[in-house]
């Protein structure tokens, strides 16, 4: 099966969904399709020829507070760090937090693993940015297909998500 043109990809509602929040909230940056699929932090990086420390990687976990119920929670880590579950569990006085998979995603955010937007979840969802995403100017995230990002900045980030600055590495 070969990716759908860019066309279809800029359709997709998912997509859609994210270019509308991006427009409500006046972002100037438009979404990129990028010409394959994005997986990782280094794939979207490349394609974008910028440091992988760069890219805004949405990473989703079940976070599981004292009376044992579990709640989404949305890391944005920069693409060159990997979480520290045990430091964001401790700052957000969670008892533990464990990477969701991919049902859990989709689940709580209404995006697939690989397109994660940082912005318009189908549910509200707790979020953490990546103090260390405040290096640069620029920095890219998801925009709900694997195959899309956006520009946008630390500030930004904290803007759209209403999320913490933290240290996640």
């Amino acid at each position: 099966m070969t990716d759908p043109s860019p066309g279809n990809v800029i359709d997709n509602p998912c997509v859609r969904r994210v270019a509308a929040a991006l427009a409500s909230f006046g972002v100037r940056g438009q979404i990129t399709v990028l010409d394959d699929a994005a997986k990782t932090a280094r794939q979207a990086a490349d394609a974008l020829g910028i440091e992988i420390a760069q890219i805004a990687n949405s990473l989703v976990f079940r976070a599981y507070r004292d009376d044992e119920t579990i709640w989404p929670l949305l890391v944005l880590a920069s693409g060159a760090h990997r979480v520290d579950t045990l430091r964001v569990a401790d700052l957000l006085e969670f008892r533990a937090i464990s990477l969701a998979d991919a049902e859990f995603v989709s689940k709580h955010t209404g995006f697939t693993i690989g397109g994660v937007a940082p912005i318009a979840p189908s549910h509200p969802i707790e979020t953490v940015v990546d103090v260390s995403l405040s290096r640069y100017s620029q920095v890219w995230a998801a925009a709900g297909h694997p195959r899309t990002v956006f520009p946008t900045s630390y500030d930004e980030l904290l803007r759209l998500t209403g999320g913490h600055p933290a240290e996640v590495a």
